[in-house]
């Protein structure tokens, strides 16, 4: 079978692991679908000094298993290869999502507009705290099926992590590209993104076991916390 004829670039596009091939300019000559969504979180010098950094000390390729987070994307490891001077690829390995122990109990949810659900618990949050908050929502968001009493009772604690921070920001919106497999099936992504100057930590766990319960998943850092939630309609 004479390989040469077959158009590999099908199979790159399809991937959902980023890849991108650099000249030694640091321009792109060829990045996947997957890789053009991963550029909206971060910079391409950073990505390119990252292949730099990592490549092999000869031609070839070197596979680094390393953390790596940019926003809802997170990576166990990278692949930089080059076979002359003049280009360098590199390839990300995505983290599995955490698979919920339990099953979705379909009897739990209800249908949803979620902007009035998160709207409804920072009116409940601003009873007790005088933080200044911008919300930034996409309203065009349809309605979708959510534990309602679980999910505001995340919010809630997710909310109250931030009680003493100033200038808090929340961004509610879908994940463009991005999906979750639900029995099976493909589910979009809407995330909502709190973030400010700091945060307590002290109920972390509480928060990721409450989110894990509804089958959302968790992203906390020192000074955001980014909820992914399954569009189930």
């Amino acid at each position: 079978m004479n390989i040469e004829s077959i158009d590999f670039q099908s199979f790159l596009d399809w991937d959902n692991s980023p890849f991108i091939l650099f000249n030694n300019q640091s321009k792109i000559l060829y990045l996947n679908n997957s890789a053009e969504i991963l550029f909206g979180y971060v910079s391409k010098k950073e990505l390119y000094d990252l292949a730099l950094a990592y490549a092999p000390p000869s031609f070839g390729h070197k596979t680094t298993t390393l953390s790596l987070n940019y926003d809802s994307f997170t990576f166990y490891a990278i692949t930089v290869g080059y076979e002359n001077e003049e280009q360098i690829s590199i390839r990300f390995y995505n983290t599995p999502r955490v698979k919920p122990a339990t099953a979705i109990e379909r009897d739990k949810l209800v249908n949803t507009n979620i902007n009035l659900l998160l709207e409804a618990n920072i009116a409940l949050f601003k009873t007790k705290n005088t933080n200044s908050l911008q919300l930034l929502a996409d309203h065009d968001l349809p309605s979708f099926k959510i534990d309602q009493n679980g999910f505001s009772k995340l919010l809630r604690k997710t909310l109250d992590a931030f009680r003493s921070s100033d200038s808090i920001r929340i961004t509610l919106k879908l994940l463009v590209g991005e999906h979750v497999i639900i029995s099976g099936k493909k589910k979009a992504i809407v995330q909502l993104a709190i973030e400010a100057n700091g945060r307590y930590s002290d109920t972390d766990e509480e928060i990721k076991s409450l989110a894990m319960q509804s089958h959302i998943s968790s992203l906390l850092k020192e000074n955001s916390i980014k909820l992914e939630i399954p569009l189930i309609q």
